[in-house]
């Protein structure tokens, strides 16, 4: 009688999502991380196949996960929205993000902005955009034949895949939608959506004055 050997069971490998590190190191950095995340995905509001996501890990290779990274904003088109606890792609037909976003913080080290940078190289990304709101320093590097390069001019640079514009300003960064319109703050936002719903409160009121006044003349207004 021949007795089989059962093949060793393999270890299940655990994709963490998250490193106990917080989302940002101070309130700057957060508000761009937000302010960025939330235009894009607005912009791309109507397809449905654009992930746009902040902090996020991204496991490229299946079974690694030892290799990983939480890029401050990560677009993905050709991906679906939803929520995911990572980004594995292997599980998203093996598509990296094409769009990557690092806003940097004063305990961001130059050796660990330049590993980031090897990690996006290797691993498919298209463009990739570091931003320092202290100096109001932008630097952006597009995929050529062999790799990432740097963009040697960024002033009024826009980007090949999203059509947003970069401008640079006293103030800072400025980021512009492909319809002119600036990317805005929640405030702003919030604000502006106040001033809208007064106006049409407004224009309500003013269209039932207006009814009013026919209807003491004698006249039914048009529905």
């Amino acid at each position: 009688m021949v007795s089989q050997i059962a093949s060793p069971t393999q270890p299940e490998v655990i994709y963490p999502d998250s490193d106990g590190q917080p989302v940002a190191n101070n309130t700057i950095q957060f508000r761009w991380i937000v302010e960025i995340q939330q235009n894009i995905d607005c912009l791309f509001a109507d397809d449905p196949n654009v992930f746009v996501a902040g902090d996020l890990f991204w496991y490229p290779v299946e079974g690694k996960n030892k290799i990983a990274t939480a890029p401050d904003v990560m677009v993905v088109l050709g991906r679906p929205k939803g929520d995911r606890l990572s980004y594995l792609q292997w599980q998203e037909e093996g598509i990296p993000p094409q769009v990557v976003f690092e806003i940097l913080s004063p305990s961001n080290t130059e050796v660990e902005m330049n590993k980031k940078l090897l990690f996006f190289d290797r691993y498919g990304v298209e463009e990739y955009y570091i931003y320092d709101p202290d100096s109001h320093n932008l630097q952006g590097w597009l995929r050529g034949e062999e790799g990432l390069d740097s963009i040697p001019q960024m002033a009024d640079w826009e980007s090949p895949r999203l059509k947003i514009k970069f401008t640079q300003s006293p103030e800072g960064l400025q980021l512009y939608r492909p319809d002119g319109e600036r990317f805005l703050t929640y405030q702003e936002i919030a604000l502006k959506l106040e001033q809208e719903r007064q106006r049409a409160e407004q224009e309500r009121q003013r269209a039932e004055r207006l009814a009013a006044q026919l209807r003491a003349l004698g006249v039914e207004p048009e529905a």
